[in-house]
């Protein structure tokens, strides 16, 4: 995520290849002798709730559903074969969090450790928030888990920022801005508040430095598990200081 409107010099050293995260199939090939590996697919608002917030959907009905306790992901991505697609389970076809936040990162480390891949990063969140569903942060933590517990022979680190901001998308400016009052609120109250805010009670952070974080995070051999803010925040500025010198 960039606000230039030319992709940066760095772009043109990178073999872009597309996959789809659903199809195991197609990006597996490319695992293959791979240092790290990184997931950073998520969603923030399902289908349903957008639609609430659009107008395309009754209130009471969309948010019954988005709000609902659980929801399908895909069949276990334990169990599936090497080369069987991911299949929403919800009868619509919906991608859920289930799907998306836990199912497909849950595939690709299962794919990664086949190839013997050495880490893993995992773009996890600080928390929920109170107008998201409960669900949305569940699945976080559940791909976490199993991740860890699954894959013990591949170092897995667990990227848990606030909100990601970038003058690239003009919306998550004003977002990042509320979200830092949050944070300084929960800080003046001492975090009393800080399960109960979530994210929203967490500092938001620049997506460019969540970057330069994950990258040392890979490189840093005695990185693994959960990294927080702090430690995010950290892990960057050594990185920038390594590229200072």
């Amino acid at each position: 995520m960039t606000s230039s409107s030319s992709p940066p010099s760095w772009a043109h050293k990178v073999t872009w290849e597309s996959a789809d995260i659903l199809k195991p199939a197609q990006y597996a090939p490319l695992l293959k002798s791979a240092d790290y590996v990184v997931h950073s697919m998520g969603i923030l608002l399902e289908a349903d709730y957008k639609g609430v917030i659009s107008g395309k959907e009754s209130p009471i009905s969309g948010l019954s559903r988005a709000f609902s306790a659980t929801k399908g992901g895909s069949q276990n991505p334990l169990t599936r074969g090497r080369d069987e697609d991911l299949n929403p389970q919800e009868k619509d076809g919906q991608i859920t969090y289930e799907l998306m936040n836990r199912d497909s990162a849950i595939t690709l480390a299962k794919e990664a450790a086949a190839e013997k891949v050495p880490a893993f990063a995992y773009i996890s969140a600080a928390g929920g928030a109170p107008v998201l569903p409960k669900r949305y942060i569940d699945t976080k933590r559940e791909a976490e888990s199993t991740i860890s517990s699954e894959f013990p022979t591949m170092r897995s680190i667990f990227i848990r920022p606030g909100m990601l901001y970038d003058s690239s998308r003009a919306i998550t400016i004003p977002l990042a801005a509320m979200t830092g009052l949050g944070a300084v609120f929960n800080s003046f109250t001492g975090g009393i508040f800080g399960g109960i805010m979530g994210a929203a009670g967490t500092k938001p952070l620049k997506a460019d430095l969540v970057a330069e974080a994950v990258v040392e995070a890979l490189s840093d051999e005695k990185t693994k598990g959960p990294v927080e803010t702090k430690e995010i925040e950290q892990l960057a500025g050594k990185g920038w200081r390594k590229g200072m010198l």
